[in-house]
């Protein structure tokens, strides 16, 4: 009985998808109002662009994905940092889901080929686990590789503050000290820095409004923290290079801090393959006097 129960949930949730996709519920008209009345939210300062097979195998899979809330705040946050669409992120998850579920069939297939047999529950079981692990596996390399450009951009934030703080101890104002100072810098951190320049140019805003902004769009709290203590020295003229100098010092304390967590981290995973060896050599003298007391036996 269990094959055709899941068969049946499973066909009665793929026409549930279909329908959401061809027939979309219509918006309340407070809704709609709502939205008129809000004022348009600011452009993003970082794009993201989807891959060109989003556009033939994505819209298919990313209307009915969405409908559930995906991707989550946290992901969409992770998203923006490593500059992934988000249709790019939900085809990936449909896609491999959809792989993993369909691959013990064709094993099955290529076996009955053969004259081998596994059964259904076994190739059931495994789609199974195998889709939910490809539908979860695009999340984990998201956070992973967002986690490893966050740190990466703090270590060019800190280098950044050191750069502001002298071009301000040479006398320049604090904007003229933005531009130089991400001018100078090289890399992806650096980019995205320049372009929030760039966009405080073109729309006529502060440096420290789009600053935030991005801090907000990346998820990094000490972007956040430094364009909020350079809108008091662009607004009300203090003085904050003292202020600068202690923030890149406690980044530069942070990475110090990080680059110890992971060398313990290492250190401690490196004594599971050390004990294993260490086991397998005990294993390896005892032998010959285990086989001859049971020899003597």
């Amino acid at each position: 009985m269990i094959p055709p129960l899941v068969f049946g949930a499973g066909a009665g949730v793929g026409l549930w998808l279909l329908l959401a996709w061809a027939v979309p519920p219509r918006p309340a008209l407070g809704d709609r109002l709502a939205q008129a009345s809000t004022r348009p939210p600011a452009p993003p300062i970082v794009l993201a662009a989807d891959a060109p097979w989003v556009r033939a195998w994505g819209r298919v899979f990313a209307p009915g994905l969405r409908r559930f809330g995906l991707p989550g705040t946290r992901t969409s946050a992770d998203l923006r940092v490593i500059r992934r669409g988000t249709d790019t992120h939900l085809a990936s998850k449909a896609l491999l889901a959809v792989a993993g579920l369909l691959a013990p069939w064709l094993l099955q297939a290529l076996l009955a080929v053969g004259g081998l047999s596994l059964g259904l529950e076994v190739p059931l079981l495994a789609g199974l686990v195998l889709a939910a692990l490809g539908f979860v596996a695009p999340d984990l390399d998201v956070r992973a590789r967002a986690t490893r450009l966050r740190r990466e951009f703090r270590d060019a934030l800190s280098a950044f503050l050191d750069l502001v703080w002298i071009t301000l101890a040479g006398g320049a104002g604090v904007e003229a000290a933005l531009g130089d100072a991400a001018a100078v810098g090289a890399g992806p951190a650096f980019d995205q820095i320049r372009r929030a320049l760039h966009a405080a140019q073109l729309t006529r805003t502060t440096p420290w409004a789009t600053l935030r902004q991005l801090g907000e769009e990346l998820g990094i709290t000490e972007l956040s923290e430094l364009a909020a203590s350079i809108s008091l020295a662009g607004t009300e003229g203090a003085r904050v290079r003292a202020s600068l100098a202690a923030k890149a010092q406690a980044l530069r304390t942070h990475q110090v801090t990080d680059a110890e967590t992971d060398a313990q981290a290492a250190t401690e995973r490196m004594a599971l393959p050390v004990s294993l060896l260490f086991l397998g050599f005990l294993g390896f003298m005892a032998y010959p006097a285990v086989i001859q007391v049971l020899n003597g036996l």
